[in-house]
C-alpha cells in the first residue's frame, strides 16, 4: 500500500493531470484511498503448510491459505470495512471500491462509467498495477 501511495501521489503530480486536466485531490484523500484499498486483505490470509517434492523427496514448506471470514468481495470490502471507522468521500470510496479496474468480474460500464465520474478510481488503478507488476512485481 505504501508503494501505491508514491506511485499515486507521483501520477497526480504530473503536469498534464494538474494543468491540462485541472484534477486534484486533498492529501488525504490521497493518503486514504492509497493506504485503505486492499483493507479486504487483513486476517485474509493465514499460514499453513503443503508438501512440494524437491529433487524426488517430499518437503513440508510454509504456505499461505485464504480465509475469507467475510466474503464481500473485493473493494466493495474495503470500503465497507474503511466505513465502518471513518465517513469516506465519494471519491475514496469510488476509487477504493474500482481499484481493480476492468480485471474483475464487475460490469464494465459501470467500471468505465465510475472512471469517468470519479477519476481518483482510475488513478489509483494506474498507482496499483504499477505497484504490483513494475515496483514488487518480476519486471523490475
Amino acid at each position: 500500500s505504501l508503494n501505491v501511495y508514491d506511485a499515486l501521489v507521483d501520477i497526480l503530480n504530473r503536469p498534464r493531470v494538474k494543468e491540462v486536466y485541472g484534477i486534484s485531490f486533498s492529501a488525504e484523500s490521497i493518503a486514504i484511498a492509497a493506504l485503505l484499498h486492499d483493507l479486504c486483505k487483513v486476517n485474509f490470509y493465514v499460514e499453513s503448510t503443503r508438501n512440494v517434492k524437491e529433487n524426488g523427496v517430499w518437503k513440508t514448506v510454509p504456505f499461505y491459505t485464504i480465509d475469507d471470514r467475510l466474503p464481500y468481495g473485493h473493494g466493495e470490502k474495503s470500503v465497507y470495512i474503511a466505513s465502518g471507522y471513518m465517513r469516506l468521500t465519494r471519491d475514496e470510496a469510488f476509487a477504493i471500491r474500482y481499484h481493480m479496474g476492468f480485471s474483475t468480474n464487475d460490469d464494465p460500464g459501470n467500471v468505465g462509467k465510475s472512471m469517468e465520474m470519479f477519476p481518483l478510481a482510475f488513478f489509483l488503478n494506474c498507482a496499483d498495477t504499477e505497484a504490483a507488476y513494475f515496483v514488487e512485481g518480476s519486471n523490475k
